[in-house]
C-alpha cells in the first residue's frame, strides 16, 4: 500500500511523474481547479472585507471523493501543481476542499519533470506559500468585479451577452486605438535614387544608393526634386571615395520566455497563442517516447525570465562540443534582470534532456508537437552558441559633391545561425565589391529613380499584441493567450491573414468603455495593478488592501455610467427592400453579427436578408450605390451594390472628388482627401475645408 500520496493537475502529469517515484507513491489528478467563485453570483461579499465565496465546482465532486479516499490511505500527502500563482491556488483549494490540516502535507514545485528536480523537490518540499495564493485570490477578485459589475452595463446600453475586462478592454482599446491611427494616418511622398555603374573588367553593373551631398544625408521629397538632384548629377564622373571592410558580431538571441515563444511561434508557425500554449503544456506535462515511457520535454512554459541553470548550461555546451565543435560554444546570451516586470520566478523555456534532438523523437510527436519542440530546441542551443561572424563591405561613391554608397554583407562564420537563423539572414549585396578599390574606375549606365509612400502603422497581429502587453506590463504570461482568445470568441476583433482588425460590436464597446471607465481601459493604471499583485506576491502588500483602495472609486464610476451613459437603441428602420415572401417593407434589424434585414410580419414570415448600409455615394466603376459590407470575420468595407457585376471595393470610404492629377477616386482619411491611386498619392483637404477646389475636382 502506498504511504504516500502526490496530487498533480492533470492525468499526463501523473503519468510522467510516476514512473519516477517507487511503489510507494500514489500519483492522483486534480484535473485542474477544484473550487472556485460562483458563475451565478457575484461570489464576493463586498460589505464583509470583500471575502470571497468558493464553492466546489460543478463536475469535480466524483473527483474530490477519489481524492479524499486516497488521503485517508495516505501517510503524507504532497501538493505538486503547477509552479506559479494559479498552481499554488489550486494547491490551497485542494488543502482545504480535502480537509488536509491534521494531516501531514506539503507543497513540492519542480520546474521541469524530470527524475532529478522530482525528488529535489521532495527533498526541498515546503508549505503552501500564502503570497503567492493572495496574489492570485487578488487578480481573480479583480476580474470578478470589473467583469461582473461592467458587463450588466454593456448589455443594458448595447445588447446581452456582451463582457469587459480589467485585462481584454485594455487590450481592445489598443486595437481600436492602433485602427484610428491607421485611417487617420496621411501618406507622405518620398524618392530613392540608384545608380547602376559599369565597373571595368566586370560584366554585371554595380548598384549603389544615393546618400547625400559630402557634407550630410539629403531626402528627396518629391519628382520636382528629383528632377533636380538628377540634373545636377548629369555629366558627373562617378570615383571611389573608400572602401571600408569591417567586421560585425551577431549574439544569439534569448532563451523563451511565455511571450517571445508565443510571439515567435505565431511569426514562424502561424499557431494562435492559445495553440501555442496547449502544445507547449503537453511537451510539458510529458509524451509517450518509445522505449523511456512519458518524458517531460520541456521546462515550465509559463515564464518572463530568460535564466538558465548552470546545469542546463553545461549540457547544452556538452552537446554543442560534441556535435558542431567547440568553436560553437558560446558565452551564453543571457539578459540581467533589470526589468520590475519581470518576476524570474523560473527558468526561461528550454528542452529538460539535450539528448533528445527535434530529429530524434520525431516520429513519437505528433506535426504540431514536434514543430513547437523544434522551434524550443533550436532557439535554446542558439541562445548557448557562439556569435555569428560578418564581414560588412562599404564603398562610398563621389559624384561632384553628392554621395552614393554600395554595401555589402558576408557570413565568415554562422555560429549559433547554424541552427536558428532570425530573419532567413544570409549574404546579401554586391558580390563584386570585394574586387573594388579606389582605383577602380566607375562609369555610369543609368540612373534609376522611385517615387516611394510612407506606410501607416501595421495592424496588431496576435504575436505583437502579445509583445506590446509584455512591454506596458498589462497582465502576465498566463494572460496573454486568454486575453486574445477572448476578445476575438466575443467578436470584438477578427482575424484575417494574422492580423487583428476591430468589429462595428468592438467599436461600440471599446467607445462606452472610455466614456464611461476611462481609468479601467488605462494603459498605465492597469500595468500600476500588475505591480501591485506582484506586491502582494513579495508579501509587502495586503491582497484585501489592492481591492480596498480600488473599489470606491469604481463603484461611482459603475453608478455613474448605469445612469449617464445613452442607450444604443436599435430602432427598427424601415427600408424600400420589398419582402420577397410577403410583400412588406423589410426593417433593419441589430443581431450578434450586426444588422440584418428581416420582414416586420414575424413570426408569420420569418424571411431575413442581409444588409447593406447606403453611404450616398456613386461608385467610382458602375455609377451604382456604394454600401457598406462586411466580411465573413465582421470587418467593415465598402462596396458596390452591383457586386459581383461590379468588382468596386474599398477599406477607406470613398468620396466624390476626383483627383486633380489622375483622375481616380478619393479616400477619406480624417480630415484629408487621399488618392485612392497609391502610385499617384496626391492630398488635399475636404471639399468645405479647401476652399480653391476646382470645379472638376469636386464633380461626381
Amino acid at each position: 500500500m502506498p504511504k504516500y500520496l502526490v496530487i498533480v493537475e492533470s492525468p499526463a502529469k501523473a503519468k510522467t511523474i510516476k514512473k519516477f517515484l517507487g511503489k510507494n507513491y500514489e500519483v492522483i489528478a486534480s484535473n485542474g481547479h477544484v473550487r472556485d467563485l460562483p458563475k451565478s453570483t457575484l461570489g464576493i461579499d463586498i460589505e464583509n472585507d470583500f471575502e470571497p465565496k468558493y464553492i466546489t465546482i460543478r463536475g469535480k465532486g466524483e473527483v474530490l471523493a477519489a481524492l479524499r479516499k486516497a488521503v485517508k490511505k495516505a501517510d503524507k500527502v504532497y501538493l505538486a501543481t503547477d509552479p506559479d500563482r494559479e498552481g499554488e491556488a489550486i494547491s490551497w483549494h485542494l488543502y482545504h476542499s480535502l480537509k488536509l490540516e491534521n494531516k501531514k502535507c506539503s507543497r513540492i514545485t519542480f520546474n521541469e519533470i524530470t527524475k532529478t528536480a522530482v525528488k529535489d523537490s521532495i527533498k526541498n518540499a515546503r508549505e503552501i506559500d500564502m503570497n503567492l495564493v493572495d496574489a492570485q485570490q487578488a487578480r481573480r477578485v479583480l476580474d470578478r468585479i470589473v467583469g461582473y459589475q461592467i458587463s450588466p452595463i454593456l448589455w443594458a446600453k448595447i445588447k446581452r451577452g456582451l463582457s469587459a475586462g480589467r485585462v481584454q478592454s485594455v487590450a481592445l482599446r489598443l486595437i481600436c486605438d492602433r485602427e484610428e491611427e491607421i485611417s487617420l494616418f496621411i501618406p507622405q511622398e518620398y524618392w530613392s535614387l540608384e545608380a547602376l555603374l559599369h565597373v571595368k573588367g566586370s560584366k554585371k553593373p554595380l548598384a549603389a544608393k544615393f546618400v547625400g551631398d559630402k557634407d550630410q544625408k539629403l531626402e528627396i521629397h518629391s519628382k520636382e526634386e528629383m528632377d533636380r538632384l538628377l540634373a545636377e548629377l548629369d555629366g558627373k564622373e562617378f570615383q571611389v571615395d573608400s572602401v571600408k571592410v569591417s567586421e560585425r558580431l551577431k549574439k544569439g538571441p534569448l532563451p523563451f520566455t511565455t511571450s517571445t515563444l508565443q510571439q515567435d511561434a505565431s511569426s514562424k508557425l502561424n499557431f494562435a497563442p492559445q495553440k501555442t500554449m496547449r502544445i507547449a503544456q503537453q511537451l510539458y506535462e510529458g509524451v509517450n517516447i518509445k522505449g523511456k515511457g512519458n518524458v517531460g520535454l520541456i521546462t515550465y512554459l509559463r515564464t518572463d525570465s530568460t535564466r538558465i541553470s548552470e546545469e542546463a548550461d553545461a549540457a547544452a555546451k556538452e552537446y554543442i562540443a560534441e556535435h558542431y565543435g567547440q568553436e560553437y560554444i558560446g558565452t551564453g546570451n543571457i539578459a540581467k534582470k533589470d526589468d520590475k516586470k519581470v518576476q524570474d520566478a523560473h527558468e526561461a523555456i528550454r528542452p529538460t534532456y539535450m539528448e533528445n534532438s527535434p530529429v530524434s523523437i520525431k516520429e513519437e510527436l505528433s506535426r504540431d508537437q514536434f514543430r513547437l519542440y523544434q522551434l524550443i530546441w533550436n532557439r535554446f542551443m542558439a541562445s548557448r552558441m557562439s556569435s555569428a561572424k560578418y564581414e560588412n563591405t562599404s564603398v562610398k561613391i563621389a559624384a561632384g559633391d553628392y554621395r552614393f554608397t554600395a554595401t555589402a554583407s558576408k557570413i565568415v562564420f554562422d555560429g549559433f545561425l547554424s541552427v536558428y537563423n532570425i530573419n532567413n539572414e544570409k549574404s546579401e549585396g554586391n558580390v563584386m565589391l570585394k574586387s573594388i578599390d579606389k582605383d577602380t574606375e566607375l562609369s555610369l549606365s543609368e540612373f534609376d529613380p522611385k517615387q516611394h509612400f510612407t506606410q501607416p502603422p501595421a495592424h496588431y497581429t496576435e504575436a505583437s499584441l502579445v509583445k506590446t502587453l509584455e512591454e506596458f506590463g498589462i497582465g502576465r504570461p498566463s494572460t496573454y493567450a486568454p486575453t486574445i482568445s477572448t476578445i476575438v470568441a466575443r467578436r470584438y476583433v477578427v482575424k484575417e491573414k494574422k492580423n487583428l482588425y476591430v468589429t462595428e460590436l468592438g467599436e461600440s464597446v471599446n467607445q462606452m468603455m472610455k466614456k464611461g471607465f476611462e481609468t479601467i481601459v488605462d494603459v498605465n493604471f492597469t500595468a500600476m495593478m500588475e505591480g501591485l499583485l506582484d506586491m502582494v506576491e513579495e508579501g509587502k502588500v495586503r491582497w484585501k488592501s489592492v481591492i480596498e483602495n480600488f473599489y470606491p472609486d469604481f463603484e461611482i464610476a459603475v453608478k455613474n455610467a448605469e445612469q449617464e451613459l445613452e442607450k444604443i437603441k436599435i430602432e427598427d428602420e424601415v427600408t424600400d427592400v420589398i419582402c420577397d415572401q410577403c410583400g412588406r417593407n423589410m426593417v433593419v434589424k441589430y443581431g450578434p453579427y450586426g444588422k440584418f434585414l428581416a420582414c416586420p410580419g414575424f413570426p408569420d414570415c420569418r424571411n431575413t436578408k442581409p444588409h447593406f448600409e447606403k453611404v450616398g455615394i456613386p461608385c467610382p466603376i458602375c455609377g451604382g450605390e456604394v454600401v457598406l459590407k462586411k466580411t465573413k470575420k465582421g470587418r467593415k468595407y465598402y462596396g458596390c451594390e452591383n457586386n459581383p457585376e461590379c468588382e468596386f471595393m474599398s477599406w477607406q470610404k470613398p468620396s466624390t472628388v476626383k483627383c486633380e492629377k489622375c483622375g481616380s477616386y478619393m479616400i477619406e482619411k480624417g480630415k484629408k482627401l487621399v488618392c485612392s491611386n497609391k502610385e499617384c498619392g496626391f492630398v488635399c483637404g475636404l471639399p468645405e475645408e479647401k476652399e480653391n477646389l476646382s470645379e472638376e475636382a469636386i464633380a461626381k
